[in-house]
């Protein structure tokens, strides 16, 4: 211990953070670079930090590299990092303000001057002796002294700096919203970061014989300890520019990336200086001991985040955490197609087992027509049976299932085609096919006790349970993707916080049809077309087409928004004079003629259609849809 000293330790101090600003400044710029590019403040922080990383790269090679030659040419480098540090600081200031709706000309020919007048810097520390001029190498450090025009630097850096720390202020007191004024402030607040970290080396080159190297060497350690601290701070706050996704999304993301990487990377970085010291300790190789420390830090960190991350949640989503938690667990209970496929194997192949068939399979509705969703045997023989009859009119002759069929013996559930036995899976309403059940064989000559009849009965339940889970999967995902346009305009809108001179907002119209939900108040005054609280207390009655109506036809509201919607129902009639029941031109049409104006079944519109259940409900959504569509043109026009 007698070998350490405070000169000593306070370097290798210097050396750990300047490092680890390294690992930050550059895992945000990288961050900040893929997430925000297409951002102009963004882009200005990332020149910001590429000017950080350059100052604090350049000190971890100064500290490993031993030749004088080769140490001035990186303290050179360094200084292209300090040059260009004001430019950068004032383009990142000027680009906030900038978004407030600030605009100068004058400011921004401010910012090209500066970054010429960097030019001008980086040229004269390279070939000249004007700003810098002899370097100094020293046991606990190198640096250069100052030259002539030093001083002129030293006021320039300074003022250039104070100018940016003014239109960052300026910004901060044009919010009106509390969310962007607590952001701003912290912007303001790290703004200072960058320049924390350049101050010690002007120190250096101005001011080396007033001061002791603890001094200066506490002095930088402080400088590093602040811009690490503050540069994390100051990303945090330019993450939100420009991101087009909600504020808990924004804070996650960035938190996961610090702990998954600048985190992770510092750690190591400790976990390799401190080896570095075992072997003498050990007697153990560095190498050896070096590779298996990294390999089981990279393993115990990851887990430990794993560990952390339900307490991170809670504190980012402190109102909405039982939402999140919810919206989570739907990843692992909405199930895909080929989650359905697998479920469905499993249960057929244990229903084949039961039964003692070799084959079987289950077809459901995809893309307009049936096809298999799970197999059970060869391939080849369900496809010739699938080849040699039409489903399409196969599942219209399956019987529907009578009252209490379920307490039938299983084969006489089935209906015989083409030496295959076929069931009809229905939802539990028992009112629209799901898909059709078959295995090859006649199931009359089966013979099962009572508590293998139990067990069939159950696996056929739990295919129905599936598929019907899977159909309203679809119908939710459908839905989803039907609103993704509406949640990116909600986020875009988020994306542009308020400031002072921000244009008005437009009001919005109180008409439902800007409402989320109007399909289905437009479904709902349909289902009661000749009378019913669906259409007597419809919101569709506010709508200005339906008022201006009434008024010209001299009608009550109610009869009037049933005008309105026979009027939108008949702008889906295709141009063709000859109405026809299957071209898919009239399909919507015919639907909505059918079932609200005519009042038909279920089960007779399908039959003329010549369609499943579950197909005609689907296209009856469509229909639904497309009635709102013209519903809210004719309110648009009106």
């Amino acid at each position: 211990m007698g070998g350490v000293t405070l000169t000593g330790a306070l370097s290798l101090g210097n050396l750990l953070l300047s490092a680890v600003n390294v690992i930050v400044a550059f895992s945000l710029l990288v961050y900040i670079f893929s997430h925000n590019l297409r951002n102009s403040v963004a882009r200005a922080f990332c020149a910001l930090l590429a000017l950080v990383t350059i100052v604090h790269l350049s000190d971890v090679i100064l500290i490993n590299v031993e030749a004088s030659e080769t140490r001035f040419l990186w303290l050179k480098f360094q200084w292209l990092g300090i040059a260009f540090l004001p430019a950068a600081y004032l383009h990142f200031s000027d680009a906030v303000l900038r978004t407030t709706n600030s605009f100068s000309r004058l400011r921004r020919g401010l910012v090209a001057v500066t970054y010429l007048f960097g030019a001008v810097l980086v040229a004269l520390t390279a070939f000249t002796s004007l700003l810098v001029r002899d370097g100094v190498n020293t046991s606990w450090g190198v640096y250069f002294q100052a030259g002539p025009l030093f001083w002129v630097f030293f006021f320039y850096f300074f003022v250039v700096a104070g100018l940016g720390l003014i239109n960052i202020e300026r910004a901060r007191r044009r919010t009106v919203t509390s969310t962007s004024r607590r952001r701003m402030t912290y912007l303001a607040v790290s703004f200072a970061a960058p320049a924390l970290g350049v101050f010690p080396y002007m120190l250096l080159a101005s001011l080396p014989h007033h001061f002791s190297p603890n001094v200066l060497l506490f002095v930088a350690l402080l400088g590093n300890l602040g811009i690490a601290l503050m540069t994390v701070v100051l990303a945090y706050s330019v993450a939100f520019y420009g991101a087009l996704t909600p504020d808990r999304v924004v804070k996650r993301s960035l938190i996961n990336y610090l702990l998954r990487g600048p985190f992770v990377g510092i750690c190591l970085l400790a976990l390799m200086l401190v080896v570095s010291r075992v072997e003498s300790v050990l007697g153990i190789p560095r190498d050896a001991v070096l590779v298996i420390g990294v390999v089981v830090g990279i393993v115990v960190l990851q887990v430990l985040i794993s560990a952390l991350t339900p307490f991170i949640d809670l504190l980012i989503y402190r109102r909405d955490s039982a939402e999140i938690t919810w919206i989570r667990e739907l990843d692992t209970r909405l199930l895909t197609t080929t989650d359905l496929s697998q479920l469905l194997e499993n249960i057929l192949s244990g229903f084949c087992d039961l039964v003692r068939v070799e084959t079987g399979f289950i077809v459901t509705k995809r893309g307009g027509r049936l096809e298999p969703q799970a197999l059970c045997g060869p391939r080849n023989e369900v496809d010739s049976f699938l080849r040699s009859c039409e489903l399409e009119g196969l599942a219209q002759l399956l019987p529907n299932e009578a009252e209490g069929q379920h307490h039938l013996a299983v084969g006489r559930m089935f209906t015989n085609q083409n030496g295959y036995s076929l069931l009809a899976l229905r939802s539990r309403t028992r009112e629209g096919r799901l898909g059709i059940l078959g295995v090859k064989g006649s199931l009359d000559q089966v013979s099962l006790t009572d508590k293998e009849e139990e067990i069939a009965l159950t696996l056929i339940g739990q295919m129905e349970l599936a598929l019907e889970d899977w159909h309203l999967q679809r119908g939710i995902f459908t839905l989803l993707w039907e609103l993704t346009p509406e949640i990116e305009s909600i986020q875009r809108w988020q994306s542009h916080p308020r400031y002072v001179g921000s244009p008005m907002l437009e009001p919005i119209e109180d008409s439902p049809v800007h409402e989320p939900d109007f399909p289905k108040v437009v479904k709902d005054a349909l289902s009661h077309y000749w009378g019913g609280p669906g259409l007597t207390e419809s919101p569709l009655l506010r709508m200005k087409i339906v008022e201006r109506y009434a008024e010209e036809s001299g009608q009550v509201p109610t009869k009037a928004l049933r005008s309105v919607l026979y009027r939108a129902i008949e702008a889906l009639k295709p141009p063709e004079s000859r109405r026809n029941l299957t071209t898919k031109e009239w399909i919507l049409y015919n639907i909505l003629e059918m079932k609200f104006i005519r009042g038909l079944r279920i089960t007779q519109i399908a039959m003329r259609l010549s369609m499943s259940e579950s197909d005609l409900y689907r296209k009856q959504r469509a229909a639904v849809d497309a009635v709102a569509k013209v519903l809210a043109s004719m309110e648009e026009d009106t």
